[in-house]
């Protein structure tokens, strides 16, 4: 699927309602850690979500050829673990802004790492919906509204490279 290859490229999704679980052990880490491997810390956390992606991908493809009766058990199985991966790194991005925004005095940085995980929470809760649409039940609904869901999620991962690429080059100049 597009989205899977896509996502090799880009990057991964926020966890909505999560912003309150940063916690203190990300911020520490961080306190000493150099603006540039703070921005290579984002990077390195994008392809973890990229492989998060990735591995639900793979489980809604292996849910779909499992039936029927399909796996679901597994594919639950499988979502909750993404879902645990997507949750671990926007604790860490939100700790990053969160360091950016505040003892680093990198307002314009930490704005591009606030639009990114946006951009993740959207970029997630669409493939969630696409997924949900490829059901076995739902197969055969609105096929335009598919390909509509589908062209969302690359634009939005166009969006996400693009914030990507304006952070590297900010922090660039912010050294």
């Amino acid at each position: 699927m597009i989205i899977t290859e896509a996502a090799a490229e880009s990057a991964v999704p926020a966890v909505p309602g999560d912003a309150g679980a940063t916690g203190a052990p990300e911020r520490e880490q961080l306190k000493d850690a150099a603006i540039r491997a703070l921005v290579q810390r984002i990077h390195q956390l994008q392809a973890e979500r990229a492989q998060a992606f990735r591995r639900l991908e793979e489980g809604h493809r292996q849910y779909l050829s499992s039936g029927p009766p399909y796996d679901f058990p597994r594919y639950r199985s499988t979502v909750h673990e993404v879902t645990q991966a997507f949750a671990a790194a926007s604790r860490e991005v939100l700790a990053v802004e969160a360091e950016l925004a505040g003892p680093r005095a990198q307002p314009l940085l930490a704005s591009h790492v606030r639009r990114l995980q946006q951009l993740e929470e959207t970029r997630l809760a669409t493939v969630a919906l696409l997924q949900l649409m490829g059901t076995p039940e739902l197969t055969g609904q609105d096929n335009l509204q598919m390909h509509q869901l589908k062209m969302k999620v690359i634009k939005t991962m166009e969006a996400i490279s693009e914030v990507l690429q304006d952070l590297r080059f900010d922090a660039e100049s912010a050294e």
